[in-house]
């Protein structure tokens, strides 16, 4: 038989090495679950390591590290070594799924492992953890009867002026709200083209360090972001994780 693909939460961020650190973000089964994996598949095996040397903290019997084996799978993992990846559950062992931070297979390259996965006929068990984007829509005050994920918008100045202007209309007319995300050290940029985008009444919420001790989280009008930036307001964010959110009035 197969093995089980768990899909393991990691961290938001950096927490100090101290035990209990995680207490508050993984329930302690996850955490006995994982430590008891020696087969993972990550983003990055350095940070993948970081995580699992916490989790080890509270759990004196998890396997030592250098019997771990960590599999990589990033953006730059061709399709052809998806298959490869999942040989050792196709022998029947379990493994674990580590995004670079926060749930696996959401804005993450996982997605197509787990997909093949179930074309094999591999389970797959998704365990509970923290969600930036759950979090941030639970913090922000706009709707969330109804909200849609759009990853990253165009780097491109006026292709990203376009989509967030087509963002907002959506948001306007089914009363949705509209999440996405920018590489950390462009927050700046996208607040900036949030501000001139947007109508003035339009909320935008910026909520950034989800679950860490540094989490911020501020819903206002687009009008009010303005005149906030004007005055030197803004939010400490830059080069911190951030979620965006709008929904237009």
């Amino acid at each position: 038989m197969p093995g089980t693909l768990y899909l393991i939460p990691n961290t938001l961020g950096p927490l100090d090495a101290a035990p209990g650190c995680l207490n508050s973000l993984l329930p302690t089964q996850v955490q006995a679950l994982t430590s008891s994996l020696d087969y993972f598949v990550a983003e990055n095996a350095k940070t993948a390591r970081a995580f699992l040397k916490l989790i080890a903290i509270d759990h004196p019997l998890a396997k030592p590290l250098q019997e771990i084996e960590i599999a990589e799978l990033n953006v730059n993992t061709p399709a052809a070594a998806l298959t490869q990846l999942l040989a050792p559950l196709l022998a029947g062992r379990d493994a674990g799924l580590v995004s670079e931070a926060g749930v696996p297979a959401v804005a993450d390259p996982g997605a197509d492992l787990v997909r093949l996965a179930h074309q094999h006929g591999i389970a797959v068990r998704p365990l509970v953890g923290p969600s930036s984007l759950l979090l941030a829509v639970m913090a922000s005050g706009l709707n969330g009867q109804s909200f849609a994920f759009n990853g990253y918008l165009p780097t491109d100045a006026a292709l990203r002026t376009k989509r967030i202007r087509e963002l907002e209309t959506r948001s306007r007319g089914e009363r949705q709200t509209q999440l996405f995300i920018e590489t950390p050290y462009r927050n700046g940029v996208m607040l900036e083209a949030l501000v001139a985008g947007c109508q003035p009444g339009t909320l935008v919420c910026v909520a950034t360090d989800l679950s860490l001790p540094s989490e911020s989280v501020r819903t206002m009008t687009a009008a009010k972001w303005k005149a906030a930036l004007a005055g030197d307001k803004g939010p400490d964010f830059h080069k911190k994780p951030t979620v965006f959110l709008l929904l237009g009035q």
